[in-house]
């Protein structure tokens, strides 16, 4: 009993040599039922030559690390390993905003003790605005950061694992395109005749004629274009697989660029936004442009020009598949094999490219 009247319980053992004592709570916190565990696995720890108190103070000093590493400062640390390894600003922002949609909830919990159930509750609520797949895709960028927190020690983990089934399917809608050639011909006529900004002009005319992702042509800059080689080589930084991407460049897209380099070469970007010279056009000009020409969102879309390309080049049949598949950078599930023959396939594609431009070039003046 304490000076003050508090009742604790105590437990004295000898360890090497040395007579020590534990204390194990104060009464009636601490049951004897309660004591008399403690006081069997005290034992325990002796029978295996293990100091009780200092085990008692190693457990203090993992609890206390463990309550101080929380969802937030791994997730923080996740972004900032990402960012040293070259990622995307733009995925990194991403990761970050969906991250943000969770934080509330689980931000402050330590990592090691957040259950599924848990993860749950801010997914329920983005489902409840209807967001599907914003949800599904929180989920999986939480289990990036648990993953990573299994391969730092920080936990054993990734509770999201057993959540795949429990998230609502969102229903697939697949981006509107146009793959008839008369159709295809009336959109081409639409953009080469648009009376808005010269600079949407040019970009939906590129993205016609080069079917990159829009992204990809959005945040171009003027030092990635060979005027002299014709080659515009995409920094594998804004490639969707990671992976340096190199498109011949026809002479006609050449005087479009040529066009263009009048208006905007003052700046590193081929297409600045119209606010400020550092930042890139908006994601929403290109689809706005379009729909101001009178093609709905069910019609056309700026990432639909690969559709596009894509089907009318195969119905050609002029050009082999694994050609036109490299020229999208698209890889497949033998990557190796695509890999390793995208510079093989190099001479086709620089035909194929000024064979799509004068394609492009008949289309709209002969199909209506």
């Amino acid at each position: 009993m304490t000076a003050q009247g508090s009742k604790l319980w105590r437990l004295s053992y000898r360890f090497d040599g040395k007579q020590q004592t534990l204390a194990l709570g104060a009464y009636p916190a601490v049951s004897l039922a309660d004591a008399r565990r403690q006081r069997d696995g005290v034992k325990a720890l002796l029978a295996k030559g293990i100091n009780p108190a200092q085990h008692a103070k190693l457990e203090r000093i993992a609890k206390q690390t463990s309550n101080a590493v929380t969802f937030k400062v791994v997730a923080e640390e996740y972004l900032r390993k990402i960012a040293k390894e070259g990622r995307a600003e733009t995925t990194r922002n991403k990761k970050e905003w969906l991250l943000g949609l969770a934080m509330p909830d689980i931000g402050s919990r330590p990592i090691s003790e957040i259950t599924a159930a848990e993860i749950l509750v801010p997914l329920r609520k983005i489902e409840d605005k209807g967001n599907y797949e914003t949800a599904r895709r929180v989920r999986s960028t939480i289990g990036q950061i648990f993953r990573y927190a299994i391969s730092t020690a920080r936990t054993d983990n990734d509770p999201t694992f057993g959540l795949k089934g429990a998230l609502t399917a969102p229903v697939v809608s697949h981006r509107a395109a146009i793959t008839n050639q008369r159709a295809f011909g009336g959109l081409l006529r639409a953009i080469w005749a648009y009376e808005g900004m010269p600079e949407t002009r040019i970009a939906l005319q590129l993205m016609a004629l080069l079917y990159p992702r829009p992204g990809e042509l959005r945040q171009a800059e003027w030092s990635e274009i060979d005027f002299e080689k014709a080659i515009w080589t995409i920094p594998a930084s804004r490639m969707k697989m990671r992976r340096e991407h190199r498109k011949p460049l026809s002479p006609h897209v050449i005087a479009i660029l040529e066009e263009l380099r009048m208006l905007t070469d003052q700046g590193k970007l081929l297409f600045p936004a119209v606010t400020s010279p550092k930042r890139t056009m908006s994601e929403n000009t290109m689809n706005s442009a379009l729909r101001r020409m009178g093609f709905s969102q069910d019609e056309a879309t700026s990432h639909g020009f690969r559709a596009s390309a894509s089907s009318l080049l195969n119905e050609s049949g002029k050009w082999s598949a694994d050609a036109i598949e490299a020229e999208l950078a698209h890889v497949g599930a033998d990557e190796v094999r695509r890999a390793y023959h995208r510079a093989l396939y190099w001479e086709e594609r620089v035909k194929m490219a000024d064979w799509w431009a004068q394609e492009t070039h008949r289309l709209r003046e002969t199909l209506g």
